[in-house]
């Protein structure tokens, strides 16, 4: 008999937007990638890369997950089928998950923070992070000790 080789899939993951500000605004202790529930034109403009979580956030509710003013742009080529460009998403995470998450969320100045939204072996997901806010100076200091590294590597 010969022997049987295993064949190694390679998941290939596709960033289509980044919330750099969610980096900026919060200290992300522990992420999770999680399923979106979305209809068919969505996903079509997802995969175009029109979507935006700039302005979005995430909250539980009913112990289901859910996302909040993601918006994803109308598909041009869709009917009068097409889906509303702002609504509430459900996220697609299991029960134990979602009872860690609303655990340390309901620690004081945790959040949920929606991070990116990727598109791994062709179905759309989103990757959200949960940490606490930073305060205006850590952001100041970090601005701060930005420019210093950008001015020592133009003067050398």
């Amino acid at each position: 008999m010969e022997k049987e080789q295993r064949i190694k899939k390679e998941i290939k993951m596709k960033t289509i937007v980044n919330n750099k500000k969610a980096y900026f605004n919060y200290q992300i202790d522990t992420k999770y990638i999680c399923g979106l529930r979305i209809k068919g034109t969505e996903i079509k403009s997802i995969r175009q890369g029109d979507c935006s979580i700039k302005e979005s956030f995430c909250f539980i509710k009913d112990g289901e997950m859910y996302i909040k003013n993601m918006y994803i742009k109308k598909y041009k080529f869709g009917s009068n089928n097409n889906h509303e460009e702002v609504h509430d998403r459900k996220l697609l995470l299991t029960k134990n998950e979602i009872k860690k998450i609303d655990k340390k969320v309901m620690e004081k100045g945790n959040s949920i923070v929606p991070l990116r939204v990727l598109i791994v072996d062709g179905w759309a997901k989103l990757e959200i992070g949960i940490g606490k806010g930073k305060k205006t100076y850590d952001k100041r200091a970090k601005i701060k000790s930005d420019d210093i590294k950008r001015d020592i590597e133009r003067n050398g």
